[in-house]
């Protein structure tokens, strides 16, 4: 019997989504007759310690995972569970994505004080985010209002909300789902309109390249649409070099279409759909592209280069040095 050490933030999100991981590895691992017992450990990270500034100041990429990487690495820890947004394109050598089990709901959603959405909350209403994609398609779409920085975990992020600090945030539907709280949505955002991170609401199960017994466990974990959308959606943030503390949105769709080949035979066609954003934090500017194909890096790649080819990157890069 093999105890799979997994590691994982302290929030209370973080828990609470390991723990429905090892619940369902442990269940899974007994319906195969595989031998696992897991165990929890607890890592703090560089984004965990520093609250007092936005993301997008402290260092960009990889602040949610970097010391659980190492403690991967360093063999302290086997596995670890991650929110895929908060995951760099490029991983640690050594190291693989062994699984992205289902997608919760990717969507944003806007929680308020009123009860008014989006579009009906009072002028010059303040908005919690510290996200510079939420505050880019925020200030897009209603440039009245007064986006303040909102750092913390989601529980803390929700009492700033009740204390009186804002009148609306901007939260993620997945991690209110995860924890139960839905029913604190007041309005959930379309993509249509309002793209989320690239990955959100999707996890990714991190292990060891050569750990080949417990990457045929995450196999069976894997869900095959998951993985194919979040690809198309890392695909296009791997050209654009960013994280998830630029602004870049994404959002990728599977769909399945017939059909028909020379001798009209019917079959199943995988096509993957692609809205990718990037703009001005403060919303002056907004780029958005949409591009349908059949190979999902390749299609996240078109993307992102239709993009750069409207000046996505002078945008990120005037980001950066702001």
């Amino acid at each position: 019997m093999r105890k799979i050490v997994v590691g994982c933030r302290k929030s209370a999100l973080a828990l609470t989504q390991t723990e429905q991981v090892i619940s369902d590895l442990t269940l899974l691992s007994q319906a195969h007759g595989m031998e696992f017992t897991f165990e929890l450990k607890k890592i703090v990270t560089k984004g965990d310690l520093i609250l007092d500034v936005t993301l997008s100041k402290v260092g960009g990429k990889g602040l949610f995972v970097k010391e659980i990487e190492q403690a991967m690495l360093d063999k302290e820890i086997d596995m670890a569970v991650h929110c895929l947004k908060d995951m760099p394109f490029d991983l640690p050598r050594g190291l693989v994505n062994g699984a992205v089990p289902k997608r919760e709901d990717p969507r944003d959603c806007l929680i308020s004080i009123s009860g008014a959405g989006l579009k009906d909350l009072l002028f010059g209403a303040r908005v919690g985010t510290s996200s510079l994609r939420r505050s880019s398609q925020i200030a897009a779409l209603r440039p009245d209002l007064i986006i303040e920085p909102l750092r913390g975990n989601i529980d803390s992020r929700l009492r700033k909300l009740d204390n009186g600090e804002f009148d609306a945030i901007i939260l993620a539907v997945a991690g209110l789902k995860r924890m139960g709280w839905e029913d604190r949505i007041t309005e959930v955002l379309s993509p249509e309109t309002f793209l989320p991170a690239v990955g959100q609401g999707a996890l990714g199960i991190e292990c060891r390249e050569d750990d080949t017994e417990l990457r045929k466990l995450l196999d069976l974990y894997n869900d095959p649409q998951t993985a194919l959308e979040v690809t198309a959606e890392r695909a296009f943030l791997g050209v654009l070099n960013g994280g998830c503390h630029v602004p870049i949105g994404a959002f990728a769709v599977l769909n399945q279409a017939l059909k028909r080949d020379a001798e009209t035979t019917e079959h199943s066609l995988q096509q993957i759909s692609l809205t990718g954003m990037v703009g001005k934090p403060d919303g002056s500017i907004i780029l958005r592209e949409t591009y349908t194909g059949e190979s999902p890096i390749q299609v996240g790649e078109d993307v992102a280069k239709l993009l750069i080819g409207k000046g996505a990157e002078k945008i990120l890069a005037e980001t950066s040095l702001s």
